[in-house]
């Protein structure tokens, strides 16, 4: 998109946005920033007291409700035109996300939700590729599923890997709960 097209759509002076913004660049830097921040205080808000396995996969069902709604060629100009600030904003916020998400991890381990064995790191070096693929991939595009749907059959599945028995009642709970409830439609 062209600053002129943006102008346009938003009914504002090219002069506007320089005034903030020095180019295209600073302007995509602030969104992103932006976004990301609005995206860690939806985590902050998850209900708390929550089993850590049924939190974990909220956490995942939240990013991919939200993600599923960019439009991916979002994603796909990011990373060919702007590959340098791609790496610069998630080398600034991949950290913050990535101890939220492991000390999720650590608690369901805790808890007796997660199972002993797993490797944290690696369990969620496997739930971001998986979301990777689904949201911005395009890999499952073809089987025309909701987001909801595609969240249970993937990275809901490999996050019932890494459950105990006691972990896995409590998420199947969960996961029945979540499509006993109707989904609210956006517009």
């Amino acid at each position: 998109m062209s600053i002129q097209k943006l102008v346009e759509s938003l009914n504002i002076s090219t002069k506007t946005v320089y005034r903030y913004y020095r180019n295209k660049e600073e302007l995509l830097e602030a969104v992103l920033y932006r976004y990301h921040g609005e995206q860690y205080q939806l985590l902050e808000n998850l209900p708390a007291g929550e089993n850590a396995a049924c939190l974990f996969f909220t956490i995942w069902q939240t990013a991919i409700d939200k993600e599923y709604q960019i439009n991916k060629v979002f994603y796909e100009d990011l990373h060919y035109y702007y590959p340098e600030l791609e790496q610069s904003v998630n080398a600034v916020i991949g950290p913050k996300f990535e101890q939220y998400f492991l000390s999720v991890i650590h608690q369901a381990m805790d808890e007796g939700a997660f199972r002993a064995d797993i490797l944290p790191p690696v369990a969620l070096q496997s739930v971001l590729v998986i979301h990777q693929a689904v949201v911005r991939g395009g890999a499952f595009n073809r089987f025309g599923l909701s987001a909801q749907a595609l969240m249970i059959h993937t990275i809901g599945q490999y996050i019932r890997s890494l459950c105990t028995p006691s972990g896995l009642k409590a998420l199947d709970e969960h996961i029945q709960t979540l499509l006993a409830t109707p989904v609210a439609v956006t517009q």
